[in-house]
């Protein structure tokens, strides 16, 4: 991992956007930028109704990430109560993508610069008995766009996991794929033969038709990745279907997914267990932190990609015993499905900055992409605490001209690395800090691994006794 200074480094960054978009075969009636991003396409007109992920009771994000530059990942996925078949799938799928990135890694000797593999989530409809999320991979060593998209479904009546086809009536389909293949037919890059043999109804079809969801007005939307149905040069495609149209062609399920995509009841009952909610600690500092870092010695511990349950809430109880203050730097849809924690960060004294949306390499993205990752971190920030960010860390430390020019929110970096996401050994992360510290110090850890977290203790411990003050970036940099 690369070894990053904090404030010679200091650049005033730019806004970006991840925008969702079909190709030039598409039927302009692509999702917006609501449905999370589909990088290379452009936004049309029927969007995907946005989800509070916050009312979800009991959701937990599964966040995984490395960032060995040889190989550099960042993966997400919701793990909802009463979904644990749909749960299962998505996790099945997540490791088989990240087991093929990573041996393109050990094929191509590293994948170096160009590669990077991230798997974010978007939840689609999460209401009554039914509950549907899309993941969106852009594995950066695959061949031409690199983006995959499936739609995950689950039906709490029957309480199972549904593939998107589930939601056309089995006695419907010739006719519904009929229907697809004529929309398809002569647009550009499509062959009327190739279109045939992509929707033959055999065993590759749930496949193919993976990418299905509801509109806001009852219309369903079926997305092809690219080279599914068409020349890859083309892109993707996107068929849109009207609620009249496709009405009739619906299964049970399928109906009751469209209407509480278009109607949401406003709450999620798929059978579980009700389980207590994660306790959010409630300790508010007491006012501004006073440490003058000129005549005692100070040093920022810094925690990427969170807020995570339940170890977030664990860090701010340590930090909180040991009158330590931290700094934040949290994932925006982490922050969109947990922000009363983020809110306990900061009413404990803490500082929340920005790590982009979904974790990816934003120097490989472009302006707009950028702008939407950071925008939509800092709003899901200043919902949850009343204040907009003014600190931002790039994923992987990765910065360019594009992404210094999208924002004015200040990158910082690090001064001394754990690498703890490559050692999840609690006693190795403390000793990496407490072995090789420095005075005016920013240290990078992450509180998604629960081997991290459980270092603190040892950390604070250890380094007070030493000493040492714990403050946010802020405070040191303005001390400096």
């Amino acid at each position: 991992m690369r070894t990053r200074l904090l404030f010679p480094s200091l650049l005033l960054l730019g806004s970006l956007s991840l925008t969702a978009a079909c190709s030039s075969g598409s039927s302009g009636t692509s999702d917006t930028a609501t449905d999370g991003g589909r990088p290379g396409s452009s936004s049309g007109t029927a969007s995907v109704r946005a989800v509070d992920p916050s009312k979800i009771k009991g959701l937990e994000i599964v966040n995984n990430s490395s960032e060995d530059t040889s190989c550099p990942f960042a993966t997400s996925y919701p793990d909802v109560p009463g979904a644990e078949a749909m749960t299962a799938a998505m996790k099945k799928d997540v490791e088989q993508r990240l087991t093929t990135f990573r041996s393109a890694c050990d094929d191509g000797g590293g994948a170096g610069e160009a590669g990077e593999l991230n798997i974010s989530h978007q939840f689609l409809v999460a209401s009554g008995d039914v509950l549907g999320v899309r993941l969106t991979s852009q594995d950066h060593t695959a061949a031409g766009s690199g983006v995959g998209v499936r739609t995950y479904w689950y039906d709490g009546k029957a309480g199972a996991y549904r593939p998107a086809l589930a939601l056309v009536d089995d006695e419907s389909r010739n006719t519904f794929l009929a229907a697809l293949g004529n929309q398809l037919k002569g647009r550009d890059g499509t062959d009327a033969d190739e279109v045939d043999k992509a929707l033959a109804d055999g065993t590759n079809l749930t496949d193919t038709l993976d990418d299905i969801a509801f509109t806001t007005d009852g219309g369903l939307r079926v997305t092809f990745d690219r080279g599914e149905v068409g020349a890859p040069a083309a892109g993707s495609y996107v068929v849109t279907f009207s609620r009249a149209t496709v009405t009739p062609w619906l299964s049970g399920f399928g109906k009751r997914v469209q209407q509480q995509t278009v109607r949401p009841s406003g709450s999620l009952d798929l059978g579980a267990a009700a389980t207590p909610a994660p306790a959010v600690p409630t300790h508010t500092a007491s006012g501004d932190d006073d440490t003058d870092c000129e005549k005692v010695k100070c040093i920022a511990l810094t925690f990427d990609d969170g807020p995570a349950v339940p170890e977030t809430a664990t860090l701010l109880t340590y930090l909180t015993q040991n009158n330590a203050r931290a700094t934040f730097f949290t994932v925006g849809q982490n922050v969109a499905a947990h922000p009363d924690l983020v809110r306990a960060e900061a009413r404990a004294g803490n500082e929340v900055g920005n790590h982009s949306w979904s974790h990816p390499d934003l120097t490989k993205l472009t302006a707009g992409q950028v702008a939407y990752q950071l925008n939509r971190t800092s709003a899901a920030i200043k919902d949850a605490t009343g204040k907009a960010p003014t600190l931002f860390r790039p994923p992987y430390g990765a910065v360019n001209s594009t992404v210094r020019r999208a924002t004015g929110l200040s990158p910082v970096l690090w001064t001394l690395d754990t690498e703890d996401w490559k050692y999840p050994d609690a006693a190795k992360v403390a000793q990496s800090v407490v072995g090789k510290v420095k005075r005016n110090d920013v240290v990078l850890m992450h509180d998604i691994h629960p081997t991290s977290v459980a270092a603190v203790p040892e950390i604070l411990r250890t380094l007070t006794a030493r000493g040492y003050h714990f403050v946010t970036v802020s405070h040191l940099r303005a001390t400096m």
